[in-house]
Protein backbone atom coordinates (compact mmCIF):
# COMPACT_ATOMS: atom_id res chain seq x y z
CA UNK A 1 0.00 0.00 0.00
CA UNK A 2 1.53 3.68 -1.06
CA UNK A 3 -0.08 5.30 2.58
CA UNK A 4 -1.75 5.07 5.72
CA UNK A 5 -4.62 7.27 3.43
CA UNK A 6 -4.94 3.97 0.59
CA UNK A 7 -6.91 1.05 1.59
CA UNK A 8 -6.89 -2.42 0.09
CA UNK A 9 -9.85 -4.03 -1.51
CA UNK A 10 -10.33 -6.49 1.72
CA UNK A 11 -10.65 -3.50 3.71
CA UNK A 12 -12.91 -1.39 2.05
CA UNK A 13 -15.36 -4.85 1.93
CA UNK A 14 -14.69 -4.75 5.88
CA UNK A 15 -15.70 -0.65 6.01
CA UNK A 16 -18.55 -1.11 3.72
CA UNK A 17 -19.86 -4.51 4.80
CA UNK A 18 -19.92 -5.51 0.91
CA UNK A 19 -18.62 -8.39 -1.07
CA UNK A 20 -15.56 -7.46 -3.08
CA UNK A 21 -17.40 -8.29 -6.35
CA UNK A 22 -19.79 -5.09 -4.92
CA UNK A 23 -16.44 -3.19 -4.12
CA UNK A 24 -15.00 -3.94 -8.10
CA UNK A 25 -18.32 -2.83 -9.54
CA UNK A 26 -18.77 0.76 -7.82
CA UNK A 27 -15.30 1.09 -8.75
CA UNK A 28 -16.11 0.66 -12.58
CA UNK A 29 -19.07 2.20 -12.33
CA UNK A 30 -16.84 4.88 -10.72
CA UNK A 31 -18.78 5.29 -7.52
CA UNK A 32 -15.61 4.85 -5.92
CA UNK A 33 -12.21 5.95 -7.45
CA UNK A 34 -9.39 3.46 -7.10
CA UNK A 35 -5.59 2.99 -8.51
CA UNK A 36 -4.22 -0.04 -9.19
CA UNK A 37 -0.93 -1.09 -9.42
CA UNK A 38 -0.85 -4.14 -11.41
CA UNK A 39 -3.44 -6.55 -9.87
CA UNK A 40 -3.32 -4.46 -6.51
CA UNK A 41 -6.48 -2.15 -5.72
CA UNK A 42 -6.06 0.40 -3.49
CA UNK A 43 -8.57 2.86 -1.91
CA UNK A 44 -8.87 6.46 -0.55
CA UNK A 45 -9.84 6.11 2.75
CA UNK A 46 -11.51 9.54 3.05
CA UNK A 47 -13.43 9.28 -0.27
CA UNK A 48 -14.07 5.56 1.27
CA UNK A 49 -15.87 7.05 4.74
CA UNK A 50 -17.70 9.70 2.64
CA UNK A 51 -19.09 7.16 0.63
CA UNK A 52 -20.76 5.23 3.81
CA UNK A 53 -21.56 8.01 5.58
CA UNK A 54 -23.65 8.94 2.45
CA UNK A 55 -24.67 5.67 1.96
CA UNK A 56 -26.24 5.04 5.42
CA UNK A 57 -28.87 7.89 5.33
Amino acid sequence: MSDDNDLTLNEVCEILDKSPTTIKRYARENLLFTEQNGNVLSFNKAEVMRYRACSEH
